[in-house]
């Protein structure tokens, strides 16, 4: 058994004195592991959010198999000196890795990766694009949001909330009886308006609570802690501006 695909290291962990078991995300075989021998010798090339060709081998298909790999490119020298970006790197690569199947191929959320990996590595905004690549991880895991009307009144204006139930957006007017209940949502999601600090927080904890949900609960995981490391550094930047930067503020 033999294929060779570019892909995204998720997570590299040691195996033995020298070697290291390597997660990759790629878009043909989805997140699918292997072991790369002497991969200590090849730290610079299995860092989380690196993107590589890999050629896996194995005797059988459902065998852990081995990654010969090689480097393609790299925005961590971007990305390492922000501790926001960086931050949001770590939460990409951990939540991908713990939320989705093993050798299932997503390349919908392989391209949505690839484009939040070239944000991070760029001086543009990230925050937004976050927050939209977890709906979209949402979306692929069959647990999407429907946020173009609102689920009482069929309204596609005023929605402020999302039902944890249903996932569907509801209307400012409408939410009263139950406002308490509801998620708070970030207009960036529903209106082309800035997403500052603020606003991504919602988003992170919109997001947020139906991946716990859905796709950790169920198995008896719990969100990373890399993810609960960010939303941290987000609450922080709505009290303390300047200590990370996620959005331009308006």
């Amino acid at each position: 058994m033999q294929w060779s695909e570019e892909g995204f290291v998720l997570v590299a962990r040691r195996h033995g004195e020298s070697s290291a078991v390597v997660s990759l995300l790629t878009a043909g075989h989805g997140r699918h592991a292997g072991l790369v021998r002497g991969g200590s010798r090849q730290r610079g090339v299995i860092q989380p959010g690196n993107r590589v060709m890999a050629t896996w081998r194995a005797r059988l298909a459902d065998h852990l198999g081995s990654f010969t790999l090689e480097g393609v490119s790299s925005g961590l020298g971007v990305i390492l000196p922000d501790r926001g970006r960086l931050a949001a790197l770590t939460a990409a690569c951990a939540v991908a890795e713990a939320a989705l199947p093993e050798r299932h191929p997503y390349p919908r959320l392989f391209r949505a990766f690839e484009r939040l990996l070239a944000v991070l590595a760029s001086d543009r905004d990230w925050g937004e694009p976050f927050v939209r690549w977890e709906i979209t991880l949402l979306d692929e895991l069959g647990f999407g949001l429907d946020l173009g009307s609102c689920a009482v009144t069929g309204a596609t204006e005023g929605l402020a909330y999302v039902s944890p139930n249903s996932g569907r957006a509801v209307s400012d007017g409408a939410a009263d009886p139950y406002r308490d209940r509801l998620l708070p949502l970030p207009r960036f999601l529903v209106a082309e308006v800035a997403a500052d600090a603020a606003a991504v927080g919602q988003g992170l904890r919109l997001t947020g609570s139906f991946l716990e949900r859905h796709a950790f609960t169920p198995h008896g995981r719990k969100l990373p802690a890399a993810r609960h490391r960010l939303l941290g550094m987000i609450s922080m930047a709505t009290t303390s501006p300047g200590v990370i930067t996620v959005a331009e503020r308006t």
